[in-house]
């Protein structure tokens, strides 16, 4: 190796070798190579694509309207059908606790109108007038009080044995059936079929109280019978709130036919514009679920406030209450969750996650063992092999649309329907693909070359 002696920059000689000698001219060259090049441009922006823009939009107004079309649907059900109403408000009068408030209520306003005591002691008063010795007289009033207790007692379990017999029952959920036009009309603001007294909606109990007065006359009680006509009520909630529910009627009344078939429209015009649709699918499943039960917590935390908002003996009545009233609402959200579940697993399944891969891969292996030897060639020679195989993506597409217009035109499905519905599709999808065999395999077969048609319909 040769030194060269070269001077550096300040003049002073150095000694390089000649391999320093060659990078240091390349470094040179390097460096007027950068010197000579055109200043870098800045990085192209980024276009936005509006199909993603378009889509994000759509999927966010398609999950808000979801619960809205929950709601909208539920309302236009209970005022639009007479039966409906029927069901969901007629078992209020089936339970105990009601049953127990309004009981004590009318045993309450009977006993407010009739002082059995009172009348006890005018009794022995008269008796004492026409000459009834006096400590006989003494000792029958001290009997007025347990009189008038036994006697309270006795009105008490007839009253109760009346509000819980089925023939009260029958008659209530008649009651139901005929004001059921009066209420829709309230809501609606056309007419006043619930009574409001000082900023409170009431619940008018004269119909109670007749009936618990020809139920204890009819048993003996005749002092029932003296019992004027009167008009107790028991507050329901402010007046305000009708007037919200006025106002909130007629706006979910009108949107209750389309509103579902729009939120339906937005969310699936979502995934359609998505850049990848399958995970678009996949956060509208979850999306739905989430939303399902932020809206179920959200009907516990109404009813802690609505419970909380009455008195303590009242509050067994009105959660008990509540719970019948929304109880087809909470069916509905368990429905909405299992479908939003079936729709995020079906996107699961056909994604790319190394689980789901397998999953597939053993689906279609059990698949193309059952296919496999006489079977699959007697499908190919005639007929059904051959034509599914052709047809195979539309018959596909058939199922899946059948299965969901089964679940949308199911009169209040429940979740285990759509858990019905799907398990059948998936096997008649099963089914599908094992029907699918082309007609090459007859050919194939005839040549001496071996195997058998895949899930996709070549070989395996």
């Amino acid at each position: 190796m040769s030194v060269v002696d070269s001077p550096d920059s300040s003049g002073v000689a150095a000694a390089l070798t000649t391999d320093e000698r060659a990078e240091l001219e390349r470094l040179r060259t390097e460096v007027a190579d950068l010197r000579s090049a055109p200043p870098p441009q800045p990085p192209a922006r980024r276009r936005i694509r509006w199909a993603s823009v378009g889509s994000a939009v759509l999927l966010v107004l398609g999950l808000l309207l979801v619960p809205v079309s929950v709601f909208a649907v539920w309302t236009h059900n209970q005022l639009s059908e007479t039966d409906r109403f029927v069901a969901t408000v007629g078992p209020v009068l089936e339970d105990p606790a009601v049953q127990s408030a309004v009981a004590d209520r009318v045993t309450a306003e009977i006993f407010a109108q009739v002082n059995v005591q009172g009348l006890a002691n005018e009794a022995v008063d008269a008796l004492a007038a026409q000459g009834l010795p006096a400590p006989i007289v003494d000792r029958l009033h001290g009997l007025t009080g347990p009189l008038a207790d036994g006697t309270r007692n006795f009105v008490g379990s007839k009253v109760h044995e009346l509000v819980s017999s089925p023939a009260f029952v029958a008659a209530g959920e008649r009651a139901l059936t005929i004001t059921h036009q009066q209420i829709a009309a309230a809501l609606a603001g056309q007419s006043s079929a619930l009574v409001v007294q000082g900023g409170e909606t009431v619940l008018d109990l004269a119909p109670f109280i007749d009936a618990a007065k020809q139920q204890l006359v009819a048993s003996g009680f005749e002092l029932a019978g003296k019992i004027p006509e009167i008009h107790p009520t028991i507050a329901l909630f402010p007046a305000s709130t009708l007037i919200r529910a006025q106002t909130l009627y007629s706006l979910l009344d009108v949107t209750a036919t389309w509103l579902p078939w729009v939120t339906l429209a937005l969310l699936v015009g979502g995934v359609l514009l998505a850049r990848r649709r399958r995970r678009a699918t996949l956060v509208v499943g979850l999306a739905v679920m989430g939303i399902m039960l932020v809206v179920a917590g959200a009907l516990l935390a109404v009813r802690g406030i609505v419970v909380g908002s009455v008195a303590e003996q009242s509050a067994a009545a009105v959660g008990s209450t509540y719970d019948i009233v929304v109880r087809f609402v909470r069916a509905a959200l368990r429905t909405l969750f299992v479908v939003g579940l079936v729709v995020a697993l079906a996107a699961w399944v056909t994604g790319p996650s190394n689980t789901a891969v397998r999953l597939r891969g053993a689906l279609s292996r059990g698949v193309g063992a059952l296919r496999r030897g006489g079977f699959a060639r007697r499908l190919a020679a005639g007929p059904v092999g051959p034509w599914v195989h052709d047809h195979r993506v539309l018959l596909r597409t058939v199922l899946v649309v059948l299965a969901a217009l089964v679940v949308v035109l199911w009169d209040r499905p429940s979740g285990w329907t759509v858990l019905t519905v799907a398990l059948v599709l998936v096997v008649l999808l099963g089914v599908l693909e094992l029907l699918d065999q082309p007609r090459s395999l007859v050919t194939a077969d005839a040549d001496g070359s071996p195997g058998s048609p895949g899930l996709d319909g070549g070989p395996s």
